[in-house]
């Protein structure tokens, strides 16, 4: 089972993002599973989602506490939040920033990093700092557990509206485009 834990605030998608990534893996055959975390946070507020995949079927449907994978929607996120807490060692930190790696905080249990200007990315497409579908583009380039044509076409069975779905397709398309990939060597202790 691969497990992802989604960070972001209230307004920027990561329930939305979590939900159409399961539509995405379902339709490339696995089973997946979303599992929406919110309650009265109000918009900006630190929000999780998560979600759950495998070859095989889930019955698991509680919160994730020890994930193969963070997506962060929110660059700022980190520094209110532990977002790192529980990550398995190796794990993969799929980042909305413009910092270089050299500048982004990492847990020693990173083992990947994907790296994405969302927030700069989203103002130029959708005029709003709304960085999910980016994201998700990110994921798929980053980890390789869905193809970028599943998920354009879970957006093409969304809700959006015409308008919006163009600047959502861009969107994840300039995610997965734009998005550096790094893998972390980490020196055993003498």
């Amino acid at each position: 089972m691969y497990e992802v834990r989604f960070h972001g605030r209230g307004g920027q998608g990561a329930v939305t993002a979590a939900a159409m990534l399961a539509a995405a893996l379902l339709e490339e055959g696995k089973y997946a599973v979303s599992i929406p975390s919110f309650g009265f946070e109000r918009r900006g507020a630190p929000v999780v989602s998560f979600l759950r995949c495998s070859d095989r079927e889930i019955r698991q449907l509680t919160n994730i506490y020890t994930p193969d994978c963070l997506i962060c929607v929110d660059p700022t996120l980190a520094k209110s939040v532990d977002i790192f807490s529980g990550l398995k060692p190796g794990g993969t930190l799929v980042q909305a920033t413009n910092k270089p790696l050299a500048e982004v905080g990492l847990a020693e249990t990173v083992g990947v990093v994907g790296l994405c200007d969302a927030i700069g990315i989203a103002l130029e497409v959708f005029k709003r700092p709304i960085t999910n579908t980016l994201m998700l583009g990110a994921f798929a380039k980053t980890t390789g557990i869905v193809s970028l044509e599943a998920l354009q076409r879970s957006l093409e069975d969304s809700d959006f509206r015409d308008a919006g779905l163009k600047q959502n397709m861009v969107a994840l398309e300039r995610g997965y485009k734009e998005t550096t990939v790094y893998t972390i060597e980490r020196r055993a202790a003498a």
